[in-house]
């Protein structure tokens, strides 16, 4: 892509190279070559040679969420796409019809060129093909955007997605009302025509339960008019003891469209997500219009995923499926159309309420009714389907109050994603339901970002996403890639959510069309190595928090361990009621799930969704009643003593759930506590301990797996948000980490960056677990293995390491035990056998500050055509090193720059010497070359790179290159859209140092 151009010195020269971003050479990555297949165990001699770590294969690297502009594709280009993806070392694709950039629909053509069309099978069946060769999956939306909907459905449709609106008019006591029944108090869509009317009620107004936007009504009071409607119209005489309201429901479409449509002709219109119905609508679509033969078996050889996005169903009103009051007479043994006023909605808010307690449980019975509705024929239903034709379901299981966990149990793989989830806590409810269910993967739409198309960072990224692996995530789909052109698209190519209403949109679109696309293959090696360590072996987990509650993308955490738990180096996810009734729901020696997540304990407290009442239905505090007498640990946090139904009780059925509760308080591995700081003692009297430890509170996060005897434990420095107040900062203390070996156990580093498996040089072991020191910079992450000698191949596997030492650093090298420090001397190691060593380095030169650059940047600039990009080449020399915001040759430039400086070493300069290149700060991507020789890739959120063995007495040549986003071109190409983004301050930046050491082995 970017061939040379001869330079003939000077501070600047304008050169020329136009790029097609579209064609197949517009990168110089090669493909990994890995096999498709899934995160093999940490087992056996085969392993031995690090290539599970070094080389992960295509089945776990990160995918793209792959966005076309409906069918108006060519499978030339998809084919080409395919193969930019493969070459850039990423597992896959997802490919979604999403196009908000584009405000005029009709230049699609959706006559022709439709989602579902002709032009988009073709498409797809090119994609399949491609990636067949390639060995990446291919994954398919179940419609045209979201949510999922069906070309040619109507809105008033029975499978169309329905509402429940009300009316309302006051009557004063005593009043007789004579009219038509109310009308709904908010038309319907455009679209919808046809509505039937459910129910008319009267209902006493009583202002002592009214709260400030709802209308207090006495439930006793409800009297039920249906019956007395008369071609469309009512007579009712209110009684004298009190103020009435007259309440109509409604039932009618949502004439709800796929997000940014139309996608097709005719037009798609969104399900019901709460019928078999509204399933088979899907489905049957699919079946006829799509899934030819070609197609099906291109489809199971691919063995790839049906995906479904966040459940936004929108309306004003409540949703709703015809089938309601029978599914919730059927649950509860109740009528629903009593209850209706405590339920209805306007525009999201509720708008009548009963006393509290009543209000609370008839909305938590609706909406767990709601959730068995959407999880048996939406979730599962879709799943079985999926299975039928040789493919899975990956699903965001969210977006209405319905039981997430549970919806994640069903799935085969459940999604979040970083734009919509607030904390880690809401991954942590799916990573609950994806291990009690055995389930493996726990995905993440990542790195979406509110107006940061083009100026996303790759750090950004990463910053983003390292504790939502430490959260349960370990499947990356990023957001996003771009289909190369479509029409009115201008420089750098289409892109879905660019301009998003006339500014920068969602970030990002990636790709050739990007200067850091160049580096990318860095990204997705990290990125596959990390979901390599989190798809191996079976999670570990401390304790399971019992949410009454399956709701997620709440940000709603667990008290206790969420705000100080963590901190210490506690885990948990989080379980629903459904759950419990699992398989792996059993006990074996004192640990629940004892094949999975094996935790230590159960925790229980009030339900933070209705003001944190301690609420267990009684069939749940059955369950754990069961549980614990069979030996698993709880604390209850909260006067469970006197817990109430999170519903409306039965007869006698508070009582019941009392005396079920005052069993389990009696039990003693049973701890009740009031308040929540107590909660770290009660665990400490069950004699539980978290599986990693912190020498003192930290910002560190941890997820653990157990892959036979060996123990590998991911590490972070950061939490899911980056508005974090106060900033992360820097960590360096010890840790203690929990092992599952018996015998001689070794702890190795395992290095996401460059794929290398080395044994840890320095460290304490006792009955607990072994104890290492940590050091992260901000967001920085780390894989520690524990696991027999020789676990990687290596020469060091039986030989000493050391406890302590004077110098800076001990290490492992091919040649033994080492130590290494910034100035000479003698230093003095004591070894895990007791000995001493003393070891004598000699003089090590002063850090070295470079004075002098070349900077030649290849700076891009608009083609004539929307995907090609003109390069223009620069050659500057530097005195300093500044942004480029900040050199005004540079100051509206993006594309890629080459530093290179020289610095003399010292004639005494020997194998014993090596140095440390630190970058200071440098933005985005790079890479470093030393005397001709690439570097493996370094940490991008720690850019200090290790020289040793590459330098030499005398003149060394060090280059570093650097790759930008696109935003500081685009502000001043394309003011319209971008101009009011901020010049961002890319490029090298430093301040950058040699900084020098000294290494010796031990005698």
């Amino acid at each position: 892509m970017h061939k040379p151009i001869p330079q003939r010195g000077g501070i600047s020269r304008r050169a020329v190279l136009t790029v097609t971003l579209a064609a197949g050479a517009a990168t110089a990555l090669t493909a990994t070559g890995a096999p498709r297949a899934g995160a093999v165990p940490l087992t056996g001699q085969e392993q031995s040679a690090g290539a599970w770590f070094t080389a992960p294969p295509r089945s776990v690297r990160p995918k793209f969420r792959w966005w076309w502009p409906d069918g108006l594709v060519d499978p030339t280009e998809i084919a080409r796409e395919i193969d930019q993806i493969a070459d850039a070392g990423f597992g896959g694709a997802e490919i979604a019809a999403v196009h908000h950039s584009i405000k005029d629909k009709s230049v699609l053509d959706t006559a022709q060129h439709g989602w579902g069309s002709t032009p988009w099978r073709e498409g797809v069946e090119a994609a399949l093909r491609q990636a067949a060769r390639r060995g990446l999956t291919v994954d398919l939306t179940l419609g045209p955007s979201w949510p999922a909907a069906v070309p040619g459905l109507a809105p008033d449709d029975e499978v169309a997605a329905r509402e429940l609106a009300y009316g309302r008019t006051p009557v004063a006591a005593g009043a007789t009302y004579q009219g038509p029944v109310p009308e709904p108090v908010r038309e319907a869509a455009d679209g919808a025509t046809r509505r039937s009317l459910l129910a008319v009620q009267a209902a006493r107004v009583n202002p002592a339960h009214a709260t400030r936007k709802e209308t207090g009504l006495d439930l006793d009071s409800v009297q039920d008019l249906t019956e007395t409607v008369r071609n469309g119209t009512l007579t009712w005489t209110a009684p004298t003891d009190g103020d009435w309201v007259l309440i109509s429901y409604w039932q009618r479409g949502t004439a709800q469209q796929p997000e940014s449509g139309p996608h097709s002709a005719p037009a798609a219109y969104v399900v019901d997500h709460f019928s078999p119905a509204g399933t088979a609508a899907i489905t049957g679509f699919w079946e006829r219009a799509v899934l030819t033969g070609t197609v099906r078996r291109l489809l199971k050889a691919a063995g790839g995923a049906f995906f479904e996005d966040s459940i936004e169903l929108e309306t004003d009103a409540l949703v709703w499926t015809p089938a309601l009051p029978d599914a919730f007479r059927k649950k509860t043994g109740r009528s629903l159309l009593p209850y209706l006023p405590a339920i209805v909605l306007d525009n999201s808010n509720q708008v009548f309420t009963f006393d509290a307690q009543t209000t609370r449980q008839i909305r938590h019975d609706f909406w767990q009714t709601v959730s068995e509705l959407f999880n048996t024929h939406h979730v599962t239903a879709l799943r079985d389907w999926a299975h039928s034709l040789g493919m899975q379901l990956r699903s965001q299981p969210y977006g209405l109050q319905t039981d997430a966990i549970a919806s994640a149990a069903i799935l085969d793989t459940a999604e979040g994603e970083s734009l919509g989830f607030k904390n880690l806590d809401d991954y942590r409810c799916l990573a609950g339901g994806r291990d009690m269910a055995g389930h493996t993967v726990l995905s993440c739409e990542s790195g979406a970002y509110n107006g940061s198309a083009y100026s996303t960072t790759w750090d950004r990224f990463l910053r983003t996403m390292g504790g939502a692996y430490a959260a349960g995530v370990n499947q990356t789909v990023v957001h996003g890639f771009s289909y190369a052109a479509a029409p009115g698209a201008r420089w750098p190519g289409f892109a879905a959510f660019s301009p998003y209403n006339g500014a920068p949109g969602y970030g990002e679109s990636w790709g050739p069309r990007q200067p850091t696309w160049r580096h990318v293959e860095d990204i997705a090696d990290y990125l596959g190595r990390v979901h390599q360590v989190l798809q191996t072996g079976t999670p570990r987990a401390d304790v399971a928090v019992f949410r009454q509650t399956g709701y997620t993308a709440t940000g709603i955490g667990a008290s206790w361990f969420t705000a100080t738990g963590v901190p210490l180096g506690w885990t948990h996810q989080f379980l629903s009621g459904p759950l419990l009734d699992l398989p792996s729901a059993r006990v074996s020696d004192g640990h629940l799930a004892p094949d999975g997540p094996a935790y230590k304990a159960l925790f229980v407290e009030g339900d933070f969704f209705y003001s944190s009442t301690p609420t267990l239905a009684l069939a749940d505090a059955r369950k754990l009643l069961s549980l614990a007498r069979a030996g698993l640990p709880m604390v209850l946090l909260g006067a469970f003593d006197q817990a109430l139904t999170p519903g409306v009780p039965a007869q006698d059925e508070s009582a019941r759930l009392r005396e079920v509760l005052a069993s389990l308080l009696a039990l003693p591995h049973t701890k009740a506590v009031t308040d929540k700081s107590a909660v770290g003692e009660a665990l400490t009297a069950l004699g539980i301990t978290p599986d990693v430890r912190y020498a003192r509170p930290s910002t560190l996060l941890n997820a653990h797996r157990v892959t036979g005897d060996t123990d590998l434990y991911y590490l972070c420095n950061g939490k899911h948000a980056e508005t974090v107040k106060p900033p992360v900062a820097a960590i360096d203390h010890d840790i203690t980490l929990r092992r599952t070996r018996r015998g001689r156990t070794v702890p190795y580093l395992l290095d996401p960056w460059t794929g290398d498996a080395t044994r840890i040089g320095r460290y304490t072991e006792n009955a607990d677990g072994i104890t290492l020191r940590v050091t992260l910079q901000p967001g920085q992450a780390t894989v520690i293995a524990l696991g027999r000698p020789g676990l990687f191949g290596d020469r060091n596997g039986n030989r000493q390491h050391a406890v302590d030492s004077t110098a800076d650093r001990v290490l492992f090298t091919d040649r033994g035990l080492a130590v290494r420090a910034a100035t000479g001397g003698t230093y003095t190691t004591g070894l895990f056998e007791g000995r001493t060593v003393t070891t004598t380095l000699p003089p090590v030169p002063a850090p070295i500050t470079p004075d002098r650059w070349q900077l030649d940047v290849a700076d891009w600039h608009p083609g004539a055509e929307p995907t090609t990009t003109e390069i223009v080449r620069r050659t500057l020399a530097l005195d300093a090193l500044l942004p480029w915001s900040q050199i005004p040759e540079l100051a509206d430039s993006a594309g890629i720059g080459r530093y290179r400086t020289t610095v003399t070493l010292p004639a005494d300069w020997t194998a014993a010497h090596g140095a440390y290149l630190e970058l200071g700060t440098v933005s985005d991507t790079f890479r470093v070359t030393v005397n001709g020789t690439p570097l493996a890739p370094a940490d991008r959120l720690r850019p200090v790179v290790d020289l040793g063995g590459h330098l030499r007495p005398g003149a060394n040549t060090i280059e570093v290159e650097v790759a930008t986003p696109l935003i500081n071109r685009l502000r001043v190409s394309q003011p319209s859209v971008f101009g009011t983004a901020a010049r961002q301050a890319y490029g090298l930046s430093g301040p950058v140092r040699l900084v020098p050491y000294a290494q010796a082995r031990l005698s």
